[in-house]
């Protein structure tokens, strides 16, 4: 195994997958830390962003989207991920991304490569012709593609869903158009958007998709543990896996997926480990966006961490009731203090 993007070599292929509301630059650095060997932001919308280089609002009042966009060197390498069907507005947020060149900004350097989002299945999503609804439209896929790489010098990432429903499953024939449109590197959710995160995955799509290009492709959906990434490389020929959800609340998952691709010991953490870590990740998230924010949208990844421990439903309810950081924190506290074991 082994993936090249750009100036990037990868030994595993190990992705974090994007996700509206949980990859934020701390979520991103802590997975790293853990193992991941390349992540990605949240979706940035091309066309708002484009349309806020022209807006009177002072700069501030436009972080919203800028912020999703925020590179830093320690977390390199990373992609940053764009939605959009216009392919003029897609090319030119690739740019100002790259370049650094929008209200707002506040990377540190370019991203390792654009992500092309083409598998988001909500439908405020589809319902403009974005992310998966992509899948539908071949030609206006590939001319997305070919536009943003026309327009940047970075490589040109692609995430797909297997096709639009069951009907519809075209992922090999996509990937051959964005290949040709200078795509880089194609990871693929094997769901369509009509199953949207129903359980169970076909994986003999992604061995098709590989199958179909000469590029990297990466593998996504249902990898919970290690194993679930080992027997999809092994059953596709996938290039590399990208954990999504398995990895919310355990973001060891790329430290396990790594140790045994690399047939060595993986240890699981205690329960002081799992909770000293949830501690640390509010805290940076309270760096990053302040008391209020941070601890809002903390609470669905502290609620995480609870997975598997004793009376977790009474801690969650505990955890989602909390008026307060510190709160949260006396909660995990006391849970490491109680040692509280991980049922198997």
């Amino acid at each position: 195994m082994g993936i090249k993007i750009g100036n990037f070599n990868l030994e595993h292929g190990l992705f974090l997958a994007p996700m509206a509301g949980v990859t934020d630059k701390t979520f991103r650095q802590l997975c790293k830390r853990m193992g991941a060997e390349f992540t990605v932001s949240e979706m940035v919308c091309a066309k708002a962003m484009c349309y806020e280089q022209k807006s009177k609002k002072k700069t501030s009042e436009l972080s919203a989207t800028a912020i999703l966009a925020n590179v830093s060197y320690n977390e390199m390498p990373m992609a940053v991920q764009i939605f959009g069907s216009e392919p003029s507005y897609m090319a030119e947020a690739a740019k100002m991304i790259e370049d650094r060149s929008y209200k707002g900004c506040v990377a540190d350097c370019p991203p390792a490569s654009i992500d092309i989002n083409m598998g988001c299945p909500v439908r405020k999503i589809t319902s403009n012709g974005e992310g998966s609804a992509l899948m539908k439209s071949p030609e206006l896929a590939e001319e997305i593609v070919r536009a943003v790489v026309r327009a940047i010098n970075i490589p040109v990432t692609v995430k797909i869903r297997s096709g639009w429903d069951k009907s519809n499953i075209n992922a090999p024939e996509l990937a051959k158009r964005l290949e040709a449109a200078g795509a880089s590197l194609i990871c693929i959710h094997a769901r369509t958007k009509e199953q949207m995160y129903t359980p169970g995955i076909d994986l003999s799509i992604i061995e098709k998709t590989k199958n179909s290009v000469s590029i990297p492709v990466i593998g996504n959906g249902d990898i919970y543990s290690a194993h679930d990434a080992v027997n999809m490389i092994k059953n596709t020929g996938c290039d590399g896996v990208m954990v999504g959800r398995g990895s919310q609340g355990n973001p060891w998952i790329f430290s396990e997926i790594s140790a045994l691709l690399s047939g060595e010991e993986f240890v699981l953490p205690t329960a002081e480990q799992r909770f000293s870590t949830a501690i640390w990740q509010l805290e940076q998230m309270i760096i990053e966006k302040g008391e209020r924010v941070g601890t809002a949208e903390a609470k669905k990844h502290m609620s995480w961490y609870t997975a598997g421990i004793r009376d977790s439903a009474q801690a969650r309810r505990e955890i989602m009731q909390a008026s307060s950081s510190e709160q949260i924190k006396e909660i995990f506290y006391a849970l490491i203090e109680n040692n509280a074991p991980l049922e198997n």
